[in-house]
């Protein structure tokens, strides 16, 4: 066997504390637990991108900050977004970074070329605001698409005011403004073809993101 470069010293002990930390989280809460081993990722990722110890020490330290956690309170949360959606075309998923997504297609949520919240949407913008309070780590982002047809200049904006009309809701039902952060993609970031009404129905959406911060 050829002896470890000085890249792979590193990267190699970067993964066997990796290892130690989660083996030792048996121990921790939940947001220690996902400090810690987003500190060891970030460490391997500082490793990886500067070749040299203090890059390492760099990339923990962003592992660590940017690290979200599932908390016994995200589950219910999603539980309850579950409950709520239940048989709209809503999908409540938990994403690989730990967030609560909801994927709110157009046919419950805002009617073609309109940014009007519909009555049906309404509900399940009530649950999602509900207990929010009692959450202060969280943050919100809300992200409006739009289907192909019509320009950049009709969808883009189109697909920003689909994102500030839920956001102005939740801050109706008592969520705090500066919480929720809100993008519009256009068209840019289709789920389906576009080249059916079917397909640009599934594009026409809002995404909703929740996620909890490590305290």
């Amino acid at each position: 066997m050829k002896n470890s470069t000085p890249l792979h010293r590193p990267m190699l002990a970067g993964l066997s504390a990796l290892m130690v930390l989660v083996s030792g989280c048996a121990d921790m809460t939940e947001a220690q637990r996902s400090a810690a081993i987003g500190a060891g990722v970030g460490s391997l990722a500082g490793v990886a991108i500067g070749h040299n110890r203090e890059s390492a020490a760099i990339g923990a330290g962003v592992g660590a900050l940017g690290g979200y956690v599932w908390s016994t309170q995200m589950a219910k949360k999603k539980a309850a977004m579950e409950q709520a959606t239940a048989g709209t075309g809503v999908d409540v998923t938990q994403t690989a970074d730990n967030q609560l997504k909801l994927n709110i297609p157009s046919d419950i949520s805002f009617d073609i070329n309109s940014a009007e919240i519909k009555p049906n949407l309404r509900p399940i913008l009530d649950q999602f605001a509900q207990g929010l309070a009692n959450q202060p780590n969280t943050e919100i982002r809300i992200i409006g698409h739009t289907d192909s047809t019509g320009s950049d200049a009709i969808n883009n904006p189109l697909s920003v005011n689909r994102a500030a009309s839920a956001r102005n809701y939740l801050v109706s039902r008592g969520v705090n403004y500066q919480r929720i952060q809100i993008d519009g993609r256009g068209s840019y970031e289709p789920i389906a073809d576009n080249s059916t009404e079917y397909g640009r129905a599934k594009n026409r959406r809002i995404e909703m993101f929740m996620a909890e911060r490590a305290r």
